[in-house]
């Protein structure tokens, strides 16, 4: 089994390049993203993918920080805080991994309910579909 910390440790230099290689090796076939405005789960690494790159667009800025961490066996969570177009957004990704320590579940929660309409707002205009 990787070690709690080898996972999260890779999840923070992904955070930190924005490198979508290395978010590709971190995640598993299997991987699920949990969104905190998509109402179903998203199944699979090249969605879950997707949406990760997208928050990353939507949420890392130079306020970005995780403040918190609580980190088991096998799942982390991290509390973040940012903000965005003067919201300040307030949220916690809760994240699983394999005995391989590659993500299996990535979920998101958000707060306040300012801060989930603005990031639905630039959510869905960065991942609609293009005509």
């Amino acid at each position: 089994m990787t070690a709690p910390t080898s996972t999260i440790a890779r999840w923070h230099e992904v955070v930190r390049t924005g490198d979508a290689g290395a978010l590709a090796a971190l995640l598993a076939d299997d991987a699920v993203f949990h969104s905190p405005i998509v109402h179903a789960p998203q199944l699979g690494k090249a969605l879950t993918q997707m949406y990760l790159m997208g928050a990353f667009h939507v949420f890392v800025n130079d306020t970005f920080r995780y403040v918190r961490e609580v980190v088991g066996a096998r799942d982390a969570a991290l509390e973040f805080e940012c903000t965005i177009d003067g919201i300040h957004v307030n949220g916690v990704d809760l994240i699983a991994w394999n005995d391989d320590g590659l993500i299996v579940s990535f979920k998101v929660m958000v707060r306040p309910l300012k801060a989930i309409e603005l990031i639905h707002q630039k959510m869905r205009a960065l991942l609609a579909p293009r005509p």
